[in-house]
């Protein structure tokens, strides 16, 4: 359901009201929130944010509503994990959909604040303990409706979500087909977060004060978790710090090995950093569906649904690995754009000029309102750079051949040529992307 400010006051006074607190006031929605959104709000001096669904459709299809997911997080809390304190679950008569209230919590989420803070080795220590705190978590502690991944249906439920979004794309293909031939073995299933990474987690300089996003909680393998907030992608500015952005690897692991008591299986860990990468690939894929349905039509969707090619990039130097005599004398392929300037503007240039006059308004603009104008600045500087370089991706054209003709990266020149465009399509859609420098660097020698 959709509501008014006006409409979510009058449902949060009759929320609140049940905890005996005040009347809320200040109601701000909060930047972020891909699937969930979040608003702050004051009750009698104290702070707290409420989490709610855009829609009950939005819950439907999901593993379980926001009153399981308020219970993991109270059980996280009673473990020693640095969670928010829920307060109250919304009910239906309180007629602003599903969701709860939880106190807010001190810190930033932002990731670039929290990357450039100082001592990040505390706080990636403190980063490990809340995560084998988590992992601590049994089957009796959280309700029954928290699901078990299992490995294998996993990778179907995934196969069936790239058909369904095309199928069209190799280097997710490949990632597929890697998974399905080097699955592991199933260990003793523990709580995983299923989201651990940047940008839902809140800190201090050197300390953690928050974990936040519980949705994905279920139960499997702990390196699922270890290796998810480790991908390229979450470390945001901090390539060079593989351990979220924070520090090494073997510190990381160190930190966690001494609050859980366990060791760290790195084949494990790599497996699963590989599967990650194909789910937030195909997350990504599926945002533009969620928009073209109707479902919820929020400006954010489209643009992330560009971020694919972010991932292709990452699954790429990841699967690579496996043929390290074709990786080192496999360069890029060279092509010409199919592009042709017309004489009269293009819809890039007209897009660049929208995006050049909405950035004079940032200053109007606060709160939600001014992220959204970032999003839609974003959205059209893809349009501008995609009509600019526009070609067709030869390499898309043979999904059948890495399903069913053998074709791998142990081919050289496939390989080059899905170097060349994974490359230019992350250029169109996320040119500041860390990661392209590295690949770059790495396939080309360009700086």
């Amino acid at each position: 359901m959709t509501a008014t400010t006006e409409g979510l006051m009058e449902g949060l006074s009759r929320a609140m009201t049940r905890v005996g607190a005040e009347a809320p006031v200040g109601l701000e929605r909060l930047t972020g929130g891909a699937t969930m959104e979040s608003w702050r709000f004051a009750c009698g001096g104290d702070e707290f944010v409420l989490r709610r669904a855009p829609s009950l459709d939005f819950m439907k299809d999901r593993p379980f509503g926001h009153d399981v997911e308020a219970a993991v997080i109270r059980a996280a809390n009673a473990a020693g994990v640095t969670a928010p304190e829920v307060i109250v679950e919304l009910e239906p008569e309180d007629g602003i959909g599903s969701g709860f209230v939880m106190r807010a919590l001190g810190g930033t989420p932002n990731p670039k604040l929290i990357l450039e803070m100082d001592d990040p080795e505390a706080l990636l220590r403190e980063v490990a303990r809340d995560l084998a705190r988590i992992h601590s978590l049994g089957r009796n502690d959280v309700p029954e409706a928290v699901p078990v991944m299992d490995y294998r249906q996993a990778i179907a439920d995934l196969r069936q979500q790239f058909e369904e979004a095309g199928g069209d794309r190799p280097i997710i293909a490949l990632g597929l087909k890697w998974m399905e031939d080097n699955c592991p073995e199933p260990v003793e299933p523990v709580l995983i977060h299923g989201d651990y990474r940047m940008g839902n987690l809140l800190a201090e300089p050197g300390k953690l004060t928050g974990v936040l996003d519980w949705e994905l909680a279920h139960f499997g393998d702990p390196h699922e978790d270890l290796s998810f907030g480790c991908m390229a992608v979450w470390r945001f500015t901090r390539y060079d710090r593989p351990a979220l952005g924070l520090g090494s690897l073997e510190d990381y692991f160190a930190a966690y090995e001494a609050e859980a008591g366990v060791e760290v299986d790195r084949e494990r860990f790599r497996y699963w950093l590989i599967h990650r990468t194909v789910w937030w690939a195909l997350g990504c894929l599926k945002m533009a569906q969620i928009w073209r349905s109707g479902e919820d039509r929020m400006l954010e969707r489209v643009v992330i649904s560009r971020r694919t090619s972010e991932q292709e990039l990452d699954l790429l130097m990841l699967l690579e690995e496996d043929f390290p005599d074709i990786v080192a004398t496999t360069g890029v392929a060279a092509r010409q754009s199919d592009y042709r300037r017309l004489g009269e503007a293009s819809y890039g240039e007209m897009a660049l000029a929208v995006s050049e006059w909405l950035g004079t308004l940032k200053d109007q603009m606060k709160g939600h309102d001014r992220f959204q104008l970032a999003v839609a600045r974003n959205a059209l500087g893809i349009i501008s750079r995609d009509h600019r370089t526009y070609r067709a991706y030869e390499s898309w054209g043979h999904v059948d051949m890495v399903e069913f003709g053998g074709l791998s990266l142990s081919d050289a020149e496939y390989l080059s040529e899905l170097r060349h465009d994974v490359t230019e399509k992350v250029s169109v859609d996320s040119p500041n992307y860390p990661a392209l420098a590295v690949a770059r660097r790495k396939w080309t020698g360009d700086n």
